[in-house]
């Protein structure tokens, strides 16, 4: 059973506790009513679905225990607590109340946590407004910026990060009363500051392989299957030693590069693992049911984005799909889910549990990813129950995230596209169609509104991607990713939001069927 569908399903009509927010030194927490006894606090690795029958069970063991995590309520309907318990800071706890009930003393409502952080961000710097929407995952520095992007993604392993022993020239970070330990060159190693320098707008996507054995036991996903490809595991948020280094490292993370010191570049978007809603191939975390992933990707994405608040106002947190939008892939539904019924029901469950400014980074790869064809897509259809969403029918994605459900602030969340691209086909006619597939993709991102950023993947071939071949550039026989020569997809890229597009994209105008691009459909 999940918790925290069990609690909106069981007590829909009672609100409990109805708001939860901070102060430098106190959480205020309001309740709809002073008849509570008191309000049960839980740290993020407590609720989980493993508890046996759930959470109310839990939560009452607490109660009847005496447990130190119980607040007495006073009477009140405004509770006022420390921030912090000793070093400890509360501001990540949930927190639910508690009434005497027929049977003893009964927990009403959903839990709830902090909301409206960005008021107490150490850097209120707002989020920078590109001019264009041109990205890339970045390789070469030099020629990234000669090609004019505005975004990009840098992938940042915690692996690579954490050290779980002090070395001589380790970056240290406090967190409730322990310190932990950073890996000093492995940050130097990457081009945060030199692409800020530059006006790109930096997004880490933040992964965890396993290899590691002494760090593996605290990062590595509890139900972790050594059966499923690839080494990529689901952040481990759900046992206390796992909470602590993941929380202490995305405070690291946020405080280094995007709050009030931007000595070491500035990091705007931190996507939370890999194509989640593909969770068997890419974010392992065992086999599940759509709804476990959800209840466990939200307490991870949540922490984080209280890490990344605590910070900067203004940076984003972003979750990460595959195209599969009303389809699973045919891993099944245990090894994958629905990208919409995964946005549907996380932000439905982090409405309830105290909504936060969560946003979306998406990857609309071509239906068949070896054809680059995106237009002649046939599962990726004009309404919101495709089943896939693809550079095709992109807008149905714009249109998706501007329903009233699904607002933020009134707002719409915010979309980038942080991972895609187009396969070069080993024929004739491979490099036009790759470079015309870009052009039409370019097209239908600059007509939506709702999408800041197409940030193309990838800048050079790499041999370990399952004989795709992405790149800008070919890379050289024998290597793993050492850039060989540009293909024609290059000068298309190039062109892109200049005075040149128009000129340059001329030649994938038949290649894709249209007149003029003013026809493309939106």
């Amino acid at each position: 059973m999940l918790i925290l569908l069990l609690i909106v399903a069981g007590h829909s009509a009672v609100a409990g506790l109805t708001n939860v927010t901070a102060t430098a030194t106190e959480l205020l927490l309001r309740l709809d009513s002073p008849a509570y006894l008191g309000l049960v606090e839980f740290e993020p690795y407590e609720l989980k679905a493993s508890i046996p029958g759930g959470i109310r069970p839990f939560a009452l063991e607490k109660l009847q225990q005496g447990n130190r995590s119980i607040i007495p309520t006073s009477g009140a309907t405004m509770v006022r607590v420390p921030r912090f318990v000793g070093p400890r800071d509360r501001v990540y706890s949930g927190f639910i109340a508690a009434r005497a009930g027929v049977a003893g003393l009964e927990t009403v409502g959903v839990i709830r946590f902090v909301e409206g952080l960005e008021m107490l961000s150490r850097s209120q710097a707002p989020h920078p407004r590109p001019a264009s929407k041109k990205g890339i995952q970045v390789q070469m520095v030099d020629d990234a910026l000669a090609l004019g992007v505005q975004h990009c993604t840098l992938n940042l392993t915690l692996g690579s990060l954490i050290q779980l022993q002090p070395q001589p020239d380790s970056l240290k970070w406090e967190l409730d009363g322990r310190t932990y330990y950073f890996n000093r060159r492995y940050l130097d190693s990457l081009p945060v500051q030199r692409l800020t320098d530059a006006g790109v707008a930096v997004n880490c996507i933040l992964l965890y392989y396993t290899g590691r054995a002494d760090l593996d036991a605290v990062m590595c996903h509890e139900n972790f299957n050594t059966q499923a490809p690839n080494r990529l595991t689901a952040f481990n948020t759900s046992t206390p030693d796992g909470q602590r280094h993941f929380k202490a490292a995305l405070e690291f993370l946020a405080d280094y590069y995007s709050g009030t010191n931007a000595a070491h570049g500035r990091v705007w978007g931190y996507i939370i693992g890999n194509e989640v809603n593909a969770h068997w191939e890419w974010y392992n975390m065992g086999e599940a049911t759509r709804a476990e992933v959800v209840a466990d990707y939200l307490r991870t994405v949540r922490v984080a984005h209280t890490a990344v608040r605590k910070a900067s106002a203004h940076a984003r947190v972003y979750l990460s799909l595959t195209h599969f939008w009303n389809r699973v892939m045919g891993s099944g539904l245990l090894r994958s889910c629905e990208g919409k019924g995964l946005i549907d029901d996380f932000n439905a469950l982090a409405k309830a549990g105290g909504d936060f400014d969560w946003h979306l980074a998406h990857h609309p790869y071509p239906e068949n990813l070896r054809d680059a064809r995106t237009w002649l897509d046939k599962t990726a259809l004009p309404d919101a129950n495709t089943p896939r969403i693809t550079f095709k029918n992109l807008e149905v994605l714009d249109a998706y995230f501007r329903r009233p459900e699904l607002l933020y602030g009134g707002q719409p969340r915010r979309i980038i596209l942080s991972e895609q691209g187009f396969n070069c086909a080993d024929k004739p006619d491979g490099e036009l169609m790759q470079a015309a597939a870009f052009c039409y993709a370019w097209k239908k991102v600059s007509a939506l509104p709702g999408i800041d950023a197409f940030i193309l993947h990838r800048h050079v071939d790499h041999a370990r991607e399952g004989g795709l071949s992405l790149g800008l550039w070919t890379r050289q026989p024998d290597s793993i990713a050492t850039p060989a020569r540009p293909r024609k997809i290059y000068e298309a890229f190039k062109a892109a939001g200049t005075p040149e597009e128009q000129r340059t994209f001329e030649f994938a105008l038949p290649v894709v069927g249209l007149r003029d691009w003013s026809t493309l459909a939106r």
